[in-house]
């Protein structure tokens, strides 16, 4: 997993004493034609849209030496059109829109078919800060 801009940013305003809103983080998906830069930067435009997609809540466990992970499956609506070839997860600071947390690219890509249902299950959305 990799920080945006933006999280690496609000890290060190902590550190400044700077206060940063805690937030639910929400997983957000997003197609091939993303990119790592883009994501770092925070760059929307390559999210899933249309045929049901909607962000699912992270629903991360509580952290131990930095790492956690979800604590639950998080299964996104059964799609009712194609959305692509899904390459990357992002945890995003709100349902819609707003700002990019944490990125990281798949093991796999995969394809989502009308009808399908994207899932990722129990302890499978990793989240590590080393």
């Amino acid at each position: 997993s990799e920080f945006s801009t933006y999280m690496e940013n609000a890290i060190v305003n902590l550190m400044r004493n700077t206060a940063f809103t805690q937030v639910a983080a929400y997983v957000a998906l997003f197609t091939s034609t993303a990119t790592t830069g883009e994501l770092e930067a925070g760059t929307l435009t390559n999210e899933v849209t249309g045929g049901s997609y909607a962000r699912q809540l992270a629903g991360l466990s509580a952290p131990s030496d930095g790492v956690t992970a979800n604590a639950a499956d998080i299964t996104f609506p059964t799609a009712t059109a194609a959305w692509g070839t899904v390459a990357f997860v992002a945890l995003m600071d709100t349902v819609t829109a707003g700002n990019v947390l944490m990125y990281s690219a798949l093991d796999v890509n995969k394809v989502v078919n009308n009808g399908d249902t994207f899932k990722i299950n129990l302890g499978d959305l990793d989240v590590v800060i080393t």
